[in-house]
Order: structure tokens, then sequence, then C-alpha cells
């Protein structure tokens, strides 16, 4: 059965990562954006980040421009971006697709583990999944992720246990991540 751990990916600076190097941690996978209005919850995964990274907790960072282009800049500028306004600390990957014929074989994985299954309840979730179906119905049947900041919590065996649209409020993550610990 595939893991996580069967994946490489490439680091910011294009060097290819063997996630195999993350075996034995609970792991937070999220596709990021610099310009989107869930950007603000880098403040919560860093805060995440420096409570638990200390009891085998990491969160792997791939920012994606494919929703509304929320992503502009180079590695670089994504990266200082995110030091300067939230001071994170967490490993940041590579600029990846997510959907698509181009969609980073790592997040097809993860979202045919857990599929998307809506944006949750209420005015704003609607108003983000009829836009977001909108965004992404170029990508047809390859359309693995709704938008930025979905995150899949992974146990230490590497198996994808659950998925968090980024309506899902940040410390029901927190809870899960504790747990998994």
């Amino acid at each position: 059965m595939a893991t996580v751990y069967d994946f490489t990916v490439k680091d910011r600076k294009n060097n290819d990562v063997s996630l195999s190097e993350y075996k034995g941690k609970v792991l937070l996978i999220v596709n990021t954006a610099t310009g989107c209005g869930f950007t603000p919850h880098y403040e919560p995964l860093e805060a995440m980040y420096k409570e638990m990274k200390d009891d085998g907790f990491e969160i792997l960072d791939f920012p994606c421009n494919q929703f509304a282009n929320q992503a502009p800049g180079d590695a670089d500028e994504i990266h200082e971006f995110c030091q300067v306004k939230f001071g994170t600390e967490f490993p940041q990957f590579k600029k990846i697709d997510v959907n698509g014929d181009n969609a980073d074989p790592l997040f097809v994985f993860l979202a045919t583990e857990k599929p998307f299954a809506g944006f949750g309840n209420g005015i704003k979730n609607k108003a983000l999944e009829g836009f977001a179906k909108m965004n992404n119905k170029s990508f047809g049947d390859k359309a693995y992720i709704g938008w930025n900041f979905t995150k899949f919590l992974v146990d230490r065996e590497g198996k994808v246990i659950a998925r968090f649209e980024p309506t899902v409020d940040m410390d029901e993550v927190k809870e899960a991540v504790k747990a998994a610990l």
C-alpha cells in the first residue's frame, strides 16, 4: 500500500526531497497562496508548528498559483513574504500545480486518499464552492483540490488520515494534529 513516503518532491531551491525523510512524524501537508483570503492561516499554522514540532510534527508547505492567481512570484519571493509577514519556519517547497494534467503526484495521491467532500454549510462556504467550481472547471476530473489552504493530515506511518478544507476552523485542525501525535 502506498504512503506519502513513496513520493519525492522539490524543495524551493529545486532539489529533490524524499518524503521518507519524514518517517515517524505526523505531517500536515498544505497547498498555500500568499494573496488569498485564507493566507492568514499561516499564523495559526506557524503557532501549531512552534508548539508541536518537538513532538514529531511537521508542516509541509506547497505554494500553488492555480486558484485565481493568488500565489504570484517566484519561490524566493513567496518564502520571504511568509517569513516576514508570518515568521514561518516550517519547510516550504517549490510552487506546484495541484490540479490538472500537471498536478504534482503527491497531491493526486493525497486527494485520491481523501477526496473533496465540499466546503461545508453556510453562506461563505457555499459562495466559495461556487467560485471554486468555476475556477476548477477547466481541470475536469483532474480537479483534485478545491482551493488554497487545503490541508492533509498524515500519521506517523505515512497514511492520510484526514482532509481539511480551508473553511474548517483551525482549532479543529489543531485538535486533530494533537490526537495524531
